[in-house]
């Protein structure tokens, strides 16, 4: 709670007598003083400036496919939980298309066992055209060592020679074969693949159909209704989670510098004056001004666990300037010297209470308050005015005024 200065109000006039030869005249007796508790405070104290609530999260539910609304399950304002099915279009035109992908699949997936077939026969022939080759060249080497020793012609030999050579091209022609019809088989394989890739677009355009919500909140706006044609792309709702709102207000460059992410603010709403103020805090202060305007946005969270509070409504957000609080005591309690400010503290009670000097250093002061960076902590005890000029050691009474 910052400390406020009093002035007194005659209670503890100063005393308006110089002593000779520039030195403070000794009281007689204790010192009337009005004393004071050290308390921590701000003395910029708060900024104010005003934006508007929207909610937290906020999303367009569009169409992803073209159709009719045919089923439209919510309204502005109803309650909508993450997966629900808020939206259907008629689906007959993906589901002819789903049909017809699933078809060309069947086709391209016979394409490929036929192809599997074919490979299948171009490897028996390669196995008959090798029989064959081997056959040939046991006659062929029977043959010539009967030529060799005159039992047959020559002309016989050769003969079974020319058939090895047939046999040897019959088996390069039986593997080549198999080689194109294994590439067959892999481009019928690619085809099958690219397909199925065409069927699942088809699923995913059939399931475009439903409109699911993909968040837990409310319907803030509708589009359309029951049996408007939509087009891929158009707006069907918007949706919005009001479990907490946003306000985005903006900032001076002249105070931006006391703000920091995390800071807390205080937020009232014209349109609920019975809320009170609600405690939100700094969320993102945006890196860029305004050049024109040198304004900075700030966005500012605040809770609404009860839903009550909607969006678009003015909302007043408060700060506090001070991003560290510091001690702050009134003007009056502070004697400016030429090495060093001090404060008078309050040591002993009663008649044995009398004041201390104490040294301080100084922060941000305006007209009435000072803040102490260092020398008085929260709790002590200080002189906030006194009816004459104190030395350290003087000994006080306090007045009514004093805490």
């Amino acid at each position: 709670m910052p400390l406020v200065a009093v002035s007194g109000c005659g209670l503890l006039a100063p005393s308006s007598a110089q002593p000779e030869s520039g030195r403070r005249a000794q009281p007689d007796g204790p010192v009337a003083v009005q004393t004071a508790t050290a308390e921590t405070g701000s003395v910029v104290g708060l900024l104010t400036y005003t934006g508007t609530t929207r909610p937290n999260q906020q999303v367009t539910l569009r169409s992803q496919a073209d159709g009719t609304v045919i089923n439209l399950s919510v309204d502005i304002g109803d309650a909508i939980a993450q997966g629900d099915v808020l939206t259907r279009l008629d689906g007959n035109l993906q589901t002819a298309n789903l049909n017809e992908a699933q078809a060309e699949l069947s086709a391209r997936q016979a394409e490929t066992a036929q192809a599997q077939v074919s490979i299948s026969d171009a490897r028996s022939a390669v196995v008959q055209a090798q029989a064959t080759l081997d056959q040939a060249q046991l006659d062929a080497v029977r043959l010539r060592s009967l030529a060799d020793q005159g039992a047959i012609s020559q002309q016989e030999a050769e003969a079974a020679e020319l058939a090895v050579t047939n046999a040897q091209q019959a088996v390069l022609s039986a593997q080549a074969q198999v080689n194109a019809q294994q590439q067959a088989a892999a481009a019928a394989e690619n085809q099958v693949d690219a397909q199925q890739a065409v069927l699942a677009q088809t699923q995913q355009q059939l399931s475009y159909a439903e409109l699911r919500s993909p968040l837990t909140g409310v319907v803030l706006s509708r589009q359309v209704d029951i049996g408007d044609f939509v087009e891929s792309g158009d707006t069907v709702l918007e949706l919005g989670d009001l479990s907490r709102l946003d306000v985005t207000v903006e900032v001076s460059e002249l105070d931006i510098g006391r703000l920091s992410v995390g800071q807390p603010t205080q937020v009232t709403l014209d349109a609920f004056p019975d809320k009170g103020t609600i405690v939100g805090q700094i969320e993102r202060i945006a890196p860029v001004a305004d050049a024109t305007s040198r304004l900075v946005p700030v966005q500012v969270s605040m809770p609404n666990p009860d839903g009550q509070i909607g969006s678009g409504l003015l909302a007043r957000v408060r700060f506090s300037a001070g991003m560290q609080t510091q001690v702050v005591v009134p003007a009056s309690a502070l004697t400016i010297g030429e090495n060093s400010d001090t404060v008078f503290v309050v040591e002993g009670e009663g008649d044995q209470a009398k004041v201390v000097a104490r040294p301080v250093n100084i922060g941000v002061q305006n007209q009435d308050r000072v803040e102490i960076l260092s020398g008085l902590v929260p709790g002590e005890s200080f002189v906030a005015q006194s009816d004459q000029p104190l030395t350290s050691g003087q000994a006080i009474r306090l007045s009514i005024l004093s805490e």
